[in-house]
Parts: C-alpha cells; sequence; structure tokens
C-alpha cells in the first residue's frame, strides 16, 4: 500500500522476488484476443513501448530524494522494479516487459525496503504488543571501561581537499573529489592504526541555484555548496584518535551523484575511492608531500586498517575489503563496520572482522538488508578465523548517526528518515523508547570506536560489547542493543547450522522441525524479514535458511547428538543459538535447553531466562514493524553444573513451557570470546566477463560465458550466478548454483538466445555472481549487450473517413516487416471544419482537462503489420455539410517514416 507524498511514495508489503533489476511482469499477459490496450498517460507520467518492452517514464515537481534505498517505480500500487533517475533527479524511468503496464492509472515513485506511512494493517494471532516489554527491557552489566569515552590525546583535525574532479573511479565513468577530515591524536609515539569513515547516499550540493546541473550534478555549479556529509562523524572519529587512532572521513558526493545508473548502483565506485585514498595515505606516510608535508610520516600504519561505512557507504567498505584481497592484500584492512549498510548484491567478507549496526528505526534501509552480510559470511569459508557480530540498535533510525544528515545539527537541510506515527509507533519521534539524536550518536560512537579499539587495537576489555554476551557501554546510555555473535572457528565448535535437514531421528514428540529460507515468513511487508527479503541485483539467489520448529503438545524434543570428537568442551564459555518467534504465533513463546552427559545426567535451563529472543519485536504489524529477527540465546557454561563438560553428549530443545508454538532456530555452537585472526582473504577469486554478440537471423544459439576462478582450491567452491536486466524475448533467464570441484577454475554458464530476421531492440544485461563459498568475488558482473542486427521496416500511413455516428475514426498504418518491437506513432490533432469536442475528440480526452487533450497515440504490437490511430467521433445530431480536421504525426519509434506527416480526417453527416 502507498502514500502519496507529492510525487514521493512509501511502500508496504513489497516482495523483492516478484521482480528483477528492470522490472519483470506484474500480471499475467493481455488475452491474446483482446483488443490491444491504450497507452497510459497520466498528467505527469507515461508508459511507452520500448527496448525490452515498456518505458514507465516519471517527471516530478522537485527532485527526487537522495536515498539509500533504489528508487523503484510502482503501477497501479504495485512496484514494477528499479528506476533510472535523470541527472537532475526530475524524471525517473524504467522498462517492464510486461504489457499489462498500458493499462496503467497511476504511476509512483516508492523505493525499496520502505513501509508506508500511517498504514494500520489488522494484528496477526495473538493481537496486542510487545511494545511494553521492549521498554522495560534489560541492558546488560555495564563493561568496567567505556569504548566511547574521551582518551588521553587530545585530537587535531585537519582537512585535505585536492578538488572535485581529482580521480576517475571504474564503475562510474565519472571522476571524483578527493577530500577528507582528518583526526590525528597528538602527540602520538609510532604508526598509528588507521580507520575510514565513508558515508553514504545524501543530497549532494545545497543551495544557490541548481538548474543548470541537470546535464552534469557534480561538481556543484550556480552558487550551491557541496553537503559535507564526511564531517558527520565527529564523535567516534575523536573518540577513536583521542585513545591512539588515525581517522580519516573522506567525501562521496561525485558517487552519490551519478550511482543512480550506475550497473551495481556505486558499490563498486565507492569501494575504489576508499582504495585511491589510502593509495594517498600510502604516499603521506611514507615519503611525505601534499598538504601535509612530513607530518603524518612514520605515523600511519597501513597494515592495520579499519573501514567503516554508513548506508551506501557499508556495501563500499564491504566492497573494498573484498576488492582489496582481490588485488592481494596490499593494505592491511583487518575489520568492517558496515552501518545501516545497502546489500544489493549478495557479497561476503571472509576473513575480515565484521560488525554490522542495524537500526532498528530505520526509515531509508528499512529492510534492514545488511544482516545478510553476517548471514551470507558466517559459514562462507571453512576455518575463518575472523570474527563477526550484529548489533540492533533499538529506537535509533538512520540518518542520526551522521551529525550532518540531523536537523539541528547539519549545515544543510536534512531529516528524521523514520515517518510512523510520532507518539504510537515504537520508532515515532516521540515515542518513550525512541532515542534522542544525541543518544543515537552516543551509542554509534561506544559501538564504532569499540569495535575498532577491539579489533585493530586488541583492546579484549571490549570483547564483552560484541560477543553476544549483552555488555553494554556506559556511553550507550539507555538504549536497548542486541548483538548476535559469531566467535572465530578456532574457538568455536559447531554443533548443527539448522539450514539442512536433520538426522532421522532428531525429532520425536509433537514437534516438526522444517528447514525454510524464504518462506519462512508470510507478511505483508518484506522489509519486516531482513534475513528472507531477496537482494536487488541477486533476487534468485535463496536467503538465510533456518529450521522452523513447530508444536502442538508439551512432549516434543529436538535432539541434536554430539559426535565423539566433541564432546569436551570445557574450553568454552557459553552455548548459544539464534532463535526468533515465528509472526504467525504468540506474541511471547519458549523452550527448554536440555544438556546431557554421558552419564545420562542433564541441565535443563529456561530460555524465557536468558534473554528475549523469543520476545516478538516492537511494533504492531504496522509501518514495517515487528522486525523478525534472529537474536542469541546464550547459556554460559557456568550454568551447566551438576554435568561432565568433558562428555557432553546431547543437546535438546523441548516444548515443555508451552502447549503450541512455532520458533525459528539456527547456529547451534560451543564458543568462547576471542579476537581470532582478520587480515585480507588469501582465497581464489571468482569473476565472469561480458560478452557483445550479434543476435542473428534464425535458430537459438548458446552464449557461452566462463566463470573462472584465479587458482585452483583445495576445497570445493560454490557461487551462485543469474542473468538480470533486459532479457527481452531473445535472451533466456539463467539461475544457478554452481560448485568447482577441488582443481577445477572454470565453469561454463550457458545463455540462450533466439534470433531472427525482424527488427528487434538491443539488450543489455548482466551475469550476477553473488554468495560465494571458500572464495571471495572479483569481476562479480559480466555487462552484456546482445545487438539486433536486421532492418527497420517502414511505416506508411493514411487519412481517415467516418461517419459522425461511428464510435471511431480510424487513420491507418501499414508496416514494411514484422517487427519484434513495438512501433509507436503519436502526435496532435488540429481543427479544421470540424472542431475539437463538439466534432471529434482525442481518445484520451475524458473532457475533464481545460484545455482540451489534442494528443493521439498508436502502436504495432510485434508481429503486427497493420494497425490504425483511433479518434472518438461526436454524434451532434445536428444536420451539417462534410466536415474535416487533421492529425499531424510528430513522433515515430521503431519503424521509419519521414515526419511531420499530416493526415486528413473526414466526418460525413449522417442526420
Amino acid at each position: 500500500m502507498f502514500v502519496d507524498e507529492g510525487n514521493t511514495v512509501r511502500l508496504i508489503g513489497l516482495s523483492l522476488g516478484m521482480f528483477a533489476l528492470l522490472g519483470v511482469g506484474l500480471a499475467p499477459a493481455a488475452d491474446a484476443a483482446a483488443a490491444p490496450a491504450p497507452v497510459a498517460k497520466g498528467k505527469d507520467w507515461t508508459v511507452e513501448p520500448a527496448a525490452g518492452g515498456f518505458r514507465i517514464t516519471l517527471r516530478l515537481n522537485d527532485p527526487a530524494p537522495m536515498r539509500d534505498a533504489l528508487p523503484l517505480l510502482a503501477v497501479d500500487g504495485v512496484p514494477v522494479g528499479v528506476a533510472r533517475q535523470s541527472a537532475d533527479r526530475r524524471t525517473v524511468t524504467m522498462v517492464s516487459p510486461d504489457p499489462t503496464v498500458l493499462k496503467a492509472k497511476n504511476v509512483q515513485l516508492v523505493w525499496s525496503s520502505d513501509a508506508a506511512k500511517g498504514n494500520q494493517r489488522s494484528r496477526r494471532v495473538g493481537g496486542g504488543g510487545t511494545d511494553a516489554d521492549w521498554l522495560n527491557a534489560p541492558k546488560g552489566p555495564l563493561l568496567p571501561d567505556d569504548p566511547g569515552a574521551t582518551g588521553h590525546y587530545s585530537v587535531d583535525t585537519a582537512e585535505y581537499n585536492l578538488g572535485d574532479q581529482a580521480v576517475s573511479l571504474p564503475g562510474l565513468g565519472e571522476k571524483s573529489e578527493m577530500r577528507g577530515k582528518v583526526y590525528s591524536p597528538h602527540g602520538a609515539v609510532g604508526a598509528r592504526p588507521l580507520v575510514i569513515f565513508l558515508h553514504g547516499r545524501h543530497e549532494y550540493c545545497y543551495g544557490g541555484d541548481q538548474s543548470g546541473q541537470a546535464d552534469k550534478p557534480w561538481p556543484c555549479s550556480g552558487g550551491a555548496k557541496p553537503v559535507p556529509s564526511f564531517r558527520g562523524y565527529d564523535g567516534p572519529a575523536k573518540a577513536l584518535a583521542s585513545n591512539g587512532y588515525q581517522v580519516v572521513s573522506i567525501s562521496a558526493n561525485a558517487v552519490n551523484a551519478y550511482d543512480g545508473g550506475v550497473y551495481d548502483s556505486g558499490a563498486q565506485a565507492r569501494a575504489e575511492l576508499i582504495l585511491d585514498h589510502l593509495d594517498l595515505w600510502k604516499k603521506w606516510s611514507t615519503i611525505g608531500g601534499g598538504p601535509f608535508g612530513r607530518t603524518f610520516v612514520g605515523k600511519v600504519n597501513l597494515q592495520n586498517i579499519g573501514l567503516m561505512g554508513h548506508s551506501r557507504g557499508g556495501e563500499g567498505v564491504a566492497r573494498a575489503a573484498v576488492l582489496n584481497a582481490d588485488r592481494g592484500g596490499r593494505y592491511g584492512i583487518r575489520a568492517v563496520l558496515p552501518l545501516a549498510p545497502t546489500d544489493f548484491a549478495r557479497s561476503t567478507v571472509p576473513g575480515v572482522a565484521m560488525s554490522v549496526v542495524l537500526p532498528y528505526c530505520d526509515g531509508d534501509v528499512s529492510d534492514l538488508q545488511g544482516q545478510k552480510f553476517y548471514d551470507d559470511t558466517r559459514y562462507s569459508v571453512t576455518g575463518d578465523a575472523a570474527p563477526r557480530s550484529t548489533v540492533t540498535v533499538l529506537g535509533a533510525n538512520h540518518n542520526f548517526f551522521n551529525t550532518e544528515w540531523t536537523p539541528g545539527q547539519s549545515e544543510a537541510p536534512s531529516n528524521d528518515d523514520w515517518w510512523g506515527d510520532e507518539k504510537a509507533s515504537p520508532c515515532g519521534a516521540k515515542y518513550a523508547g525512541r532515542l534522542t539524536a544525541r543518544e543515537q550518536q552516543a551509542v554509534g560512537t561506544a559501538y564504532v570506536a569499540g569495535f575498532f579499539r577491539l579489533q585493530l587495537g586488541h583492546e579484549t576489555k571490549f570483547l564483552g560489547l560484541l560477543d553476544g554476551s549483552n555488555s553494554r557501554a556506559t556511553s550507550a546510555g539507555r538504549a536497548v542493543v542486541r548483538v548476535v555473535s559469531q566467535a572465530p572457528a578456532g574457538t568455536r565448535r559447531d554443533l548443527n547450522h539448522f539450514d539442512q535437514a536433520l538426522p532421522a531421528g532428531a525429532v520425536t514428540g509433537s514437534v516438526k522441525a522444517t528447514v525454510c529460507s524464504s518462506d519462512c515468513v508470510k507478511t505483508d511487508d518484506s522489509s519486516q524479514s531482513p534475513h528472507w527479503v531477496e537482494a536487488w541485483y541477486a533476487a534468485k539467489t535463496p536467503t538465510t535458511a533456518v529450521t522452523k520448529l513447530t508444536w502442538t503438545g508439551k512432549n516434543g524434543v529436538l535432539r541434536i547428538n554430539v559426535s565423539a570428537k566433541q564432546r569436551d568442551v570445557r574450553g568454552y564459555s557459553a552455548l548459544s543459538f539464534r532463535a526468533a518467534p515465528d509472526p504467525a504465533g504468540a506474541l511471547r513463546t519458549d523452550l527448554t535447553v536440555r544438556v546431557v552427559d554421558g552419564h545420562a545426567k542433564a541441565v535443563a535451563v529456561k530460555a524465557s531466562s536468558l534473554g528475549d529472543a523469543l520476545v516478538r519485536m516492537p511494533g504492531s504489524n504496522d509501518s514495517g514493524l515487528p522486525k523478525n529477527l534472529l537474536r542469541t540465546v546464550r547459556i554460559p557454561t557456568t550454568l551447566l553444573k551438576g554435568i561432565d563438560l568433558r562428555d557432553v553428549r546431547a543437546v535438546e530443545l523441548r516444548t515443555d513451557r508451552i502447549a503450541g508454538g512455532s520458533v525459528f532456530v539456527s547456529d547451534l555452537a560451543f564458543s568462547k570470546a576471542d579476537l581470532g585472526r582478520s587480515a585480507p582473504a588469501r582465497l581464489p577469486r571468482l569473476s565472469t566477463t561480458g560478452l557483445k554478440v550479434p543476435e542473428g537471423d534464425s535458430g537459438t544459439k548458446n552464449l557461452d560465458y566462463w566463470v573462472t576462478m584465479s587458482r585452483p582450491s583445495a576445497l570445493p567452491v560454490s557461487v551462485y550466478v543469474e542473468t538480470n536486466g533486459d532479457l527481452g524475448t531473445s535472451v533466456g533467464e539463467v539461475s544457478k548454483r554452481l560448485v568447482f570441484k577441488p582443481g577445477q577454475t572454470r565453469q561454463k554458464v550457458t545463455v540462450p538466445v533466439t534470433g531472427n530476421t525482424r527488427d528487434s531492440y538491443d539488450l543489455n544485461f548482466n551475469l550476477v555472481l553473488s554468495a560465494p563459498t571458500q572464495a571471495i568475488l572479483d569481476k562479480s558482473f559480466g555487462r552484456s549487450l546482445v545487438v539486433d542486427d536486421d532492418p527497420t521496416p517502414t511505416l506508411s500511413v493514411g487519412s481517415g473517413a467516418a461517419t459522425e455516428n461511428e464510435q471511431f475514426l480510424k487513420f491507418p498504418l501499414k508496416l514494411s516487416a514484422p517487427s519484434d518491437r513495438y512501433v509507436s506513432v503519436s502526435g496532435v490533432l488540429q481543427n479544421g471544419t470540424a472542431v475539437l469536442r463538439k466534432d471529434y475528440l482525442s481518445e484520451y480526452d475524458d473532457g475533464t482537462t481545460n484545455p482540451p487533450d489534442t494528443s493521439f497515440y498508436s502502436y504495432l504490437e510485434p508481429g503486427q503489420t497493420s494497425g490504425e490511430i483511433l479518434v472518438k467521433m461526436v454524434d451532434d445530431k445536428v444536420k451539417e455539410s462534410t466536415e474535416t480536421f487533421t492529425a499531424r504525426v510528430q513522433e515515430v519509434d521503431g519503424a521509419v517514416l519521414e515526419i511531420p506527416v499530416t493526415l486528413t480526417a473526414t466526418i460525413r453527416d449522417n442526420d
């Protein structure tokens, strides 16, 4: 459902699997026997035939907002695909292959991952909500030291600006600024760990007269100023610098200005920009030069680097870590923190410590899709020694982590991205659980600074902040934070991932266990389920697999037997798993966790005594809430008294607490908190390349793509591959999982292309790689083009005549040869002796507009060689002489016709 906000609309009920990058069908094609649907058009939008189907164009009164979520177009309330924005962001377009869009009644701009403003839907079974639980949620013990506290160094700040077009960015096709703000610990001796901050997609210019930026949005012109987003992270930057870390926050306004039409929405460009800045710092910290002379020579450790990226910057830093590894690990990127990130392409980030921060009240990337960085990476590489975590912050929105995106603090205009009811919604601005901007910034400072101090500085006193034990920082104040953690492989003993069918006999009693993925939950709003929402550029890659337990009695048991090699668990500090209540069930549920030793002794612990993982999160099924997020059930091994930890034989989940219920479970393991080892991954690199081929004249030929690995692997390597983009009717759809056997370094992927002798469109599409295991992605987009090689047919048009009591006057159209394209004709009607609305009407004139609609439009469907332009007749019941008017053909698409052409229409009287 949608609520119109001028030309901007909030979206609820979006299922990303419904469409791919440039749109897929919304409904079954119209009955072949039905009359062709008329062209769709409105005051500010049109739908017309185009390459690959139908181009939908929406013109906006004001530039589209700069959002980190992707812009979509919705036809009659249903989103049909990702839209491309013009340079001035006043026009958004996309192509859909479904002819039913020609019947559109309205077209709106919406956003991926959004929920509808003010939409209130019926609540599910269980009624009510759990908002009160979360307002009084336990916050966990305080750490003895506060990672957000100011250290003993004073902080020196400086800025550098090498120009607005200082570097060319591959993947963007434009030049970017090289600008940053530097935070240094005053008087610190020796090379310091370096942390790079990268902001997300936001307005890039403000003020002045920006009308001249329509074709070239960057650099700013007409007196407009660059939005200083890179200055918005003073809190975490100064906290780190005052504790001895070197911090640089960089500007990415050029990427924001141009990424609207980029194949990967700018992820590669942002990654390249980070590495370009690291190249600068390599020079400045070794031989000096530039704006700082020798100030930083010997002061920066380029083998101990952390990256924080906000929003699309989060996807940028994830890509930068992998890109750096692809290029041999030139820089020691050891820690990555995506903050409220996008994840459009399902990349993984193995080998590098990672913590993903998810603001529960994110009103921009509201499906919290960055959760998949954690989900996809956690088992992607055997023996991965890096730790990772997710940090869910209740009451936090998307923008306020950056002061330059915060009203009252920013230099340029800014806003609260959450839109729910101010008092009733658990994310509303006046709700008791909503954090103020300064409170949210304090939380961000604590977790950003704590993560990098832990991973780069090895300050182990902060382990409790991110190990899932629910410890917290003093500076986080009243914030409710929930952490899910995966310990490094060397300090973790996995018992069951719960992502595959359980062994026979593992489930007994009145409980059923089924593995689910995209089908785990059925909600009206997919943004409620971050684990199970599809990615835009890898929509067919399976989402997170978990086990769903459903029981109807108190005697259900799921038993995981522990193998002989795993039974001694004395070296571990906790037993844990991830869990969440089924949104179709009760608001609160419970299980018993029972651990059994070799002497048949057991310890049973009530899951609800360990935290609130089995309590539904706040919200009442509106505005994208509540979120269905897996959270930690953690049992310290100190609670397992009375059993022999040298000989643990089984872990059981029992349904003896509540007579019926349903929960999701994942990732059962013993573990202990540890720093592990983090460094650029030394893994095989997976790549694919694009192709450019002629369509051909007959038959189906195969485009053979090669997905290659940079070197053989001793382990099987897998990756998902799919076609995405303008497939038209010629390019076949491909979606499959490739598995490389040990020693194998390339595999063929065949994409069928059907040729013919009919004129058609050139088709741009991608072959996309995603979610690899035992490898990392290098060139993951194979950008391809199928070139039509057939001549364009000619079109002939003729004059028309009708008696006034006929419904339509028809101008004949004839094509010299069949075409695979839609051939369209448009123009204007002009009075002669016949007068508009008195004697005839435009087909699209409903009589309510002033002035009257004078346009006409018609098209021939693929394969048709004849058609007509229709004009409605007015039967006036008045005796009069024969009258005429003209139709002036001004535009033709898909055929050759010298224009303009003026056609004469004759109306014969019948009175």
